[in-house]
């Protein structure tokens, strides 16, 4: 996404062409060719060999979740700080029912809007996706991958 086009639901989410294309597709070949060299020829070098390239994709994948977890526990803090500050008191006594993924898309949220919607994901159990279709005015997030 261009810096300069604004953000919006359509057009939040974020790629890597470098990570999630050239290192996930040769990765995923990687294991579909030892995969061909297991059927074709089975032995300890093949089945190795397979074991290896998947782990490489289990390495792959947890290079990607376990910075985006302790993404969503800042974003956590910082959101509950925010909401704390801009919620009245009813809905600061329940903001502990929100969950880490609904806090995560309220940060799209703007000021003026944020506690409407807030309450809205409390009352009605919103899924993240539900929240930030909701939201008219975006506050965006260009830092996450």
């Amino acid at each position: 996404m261009s810096e300069t086009q604004a953000q919006t639901y359509a057009n939040h989410a974020r790629w890597d062409p470098a990570y999630h294309f050239f290192a996930g597709g040769v990765l995923l070949v990687n294991v579909l060719v030892h995969l061909f060299w297991v059927i074709r020829a089975p032995g300890f070098p093949t089945i190795w060999g397979l074991l290896v390239s998947a782990a490489l994709v289990v390495v792959l994948l947890k290079l990607r979740t376990y910075p985006l977890r302790a993404q969503d526990r800042v974003i956590r803090l910082e959101e509950r700080i925010r909401l704390n500050q801009l919620a009245g008191e009813p809905l600061r006594a329940r903001l502990g029912e929100l969950t880490v993924r609904q806090l995560v898309a309220l940060r799209f949220a703007s000021d003026d809007e944020v506690t409407a919607l807030a309450q809205q994901a409390i009352d009605e159990k919103l899924s993240e996706a539900d929240i930030k279709k909701r939201i008219k005015l975006w506050r965006p997030d260009t830092y996450r991958v």
